[in-house]
């Protein structure tokens, strides 16, 4: 379900903001009945009217995306500097991520003007792998690693059980790759989880989301999912939200 503002906009009949309006001043209807009250939420089979004419819903899609480093995992940003949908400008559809990549963390992200999908995707209960790959300054030992799989603390609230795994590490220069699997989703969690063992990330990248991975792809490339794909993903999270 969706706002029924974010619906209007994303049809292409006003901003968000101006949507707002058209549903106060009355001028908006859901399955033939006025909504003049903000917090409505609709699904994709509610018909949405506005000034008594239909609006027609965008023909959903869905994008894998290697997003490079020094870009905003957002449609705008009001510093003016890049982000995602920047590398998206020959798509009609209003797409937004699902889920986000900090700034400086490189590697697979997912788009889409679905909202339905999106919220499923990145609900608390989804336990989706999603498998990173960091540098870090220091070389953690085994005993650091397990401390991460176990779970740390951040916040007061510990993270949830993890996989990780040491893919090299340089003595001259006193730096590691560990590969860490988690299925949440905290902000700049991966980051904090190095910080909290004492072993900072000096660059990250997402390497795979569930069974999707970054094959065949540059920075800055994308490619739109199959329909098997979106099917399995879907198939993923719901089989998650009910354990």
């Amino acid at each position: 379900m969706e706002r029924l503002q974010k619906v209007i906009a994303r049809a292409g009949i006003a901003s968000r903001r101006k949507a707002e309006e058209l549903i106060l001043q009355g001028r908006v209807k859901v399955n033939g009945q006025v909504v003049n009250e903000l917090g409505r939420k609709v699904t994709a089979s509610d018909q949405v009217e506005v000034d008594d004419i239909k609006i027609e819903g965008e023909e959903p899609v869905y994008f894998l995306f290697y997003k490079p480093r020094g870009v905003i995992s957002s449609v705008q940003d009001d510093k003016g500097r890049k982000v995602v949908t920047d590398f998206f400008e020959e798509i009609e559809q209003r797409i937004y991520p699902v889920g986000r990549l900090d700034y400086d963390t490189s590697g697979l992200l997912l788009l889409t003007n679905d909202g339905e999908f999106a919220n499923l995707l990145m609900h608390p209960s989804n336990e989706i792998d999603k498998v990173y790959v960091a540098k870090v300054k220091g070389i953690p030992p085994k005993e650091k690693l397990t401390k991460l799989a176990r779970g740390v603390t951040l916040e007061d609230v510990k993270t949830a059980p993890a996989k990780t795994k040491l893919l090299s590490l340089d003595k001259k220069k006193d730096t590691a790759i560990v590969e860490l699997t988690i299925h949440e989703g905290r902000n700049r969690q991966v980051r904090r989880m190095f910080d909290a063992i004492g072993y900072p990330v000096v660059k990250l990248k997402r390497e795979r989301y569930g069974f999707l991975t970054l094959d065949g792809l540059r920075p800055g490339e994308i490619r739109e999912l199959t329909h098997h794909e979106v099917k399995h993903l879907r198939v993923l999270a719901m089989q998650h939200q009910k354990k």
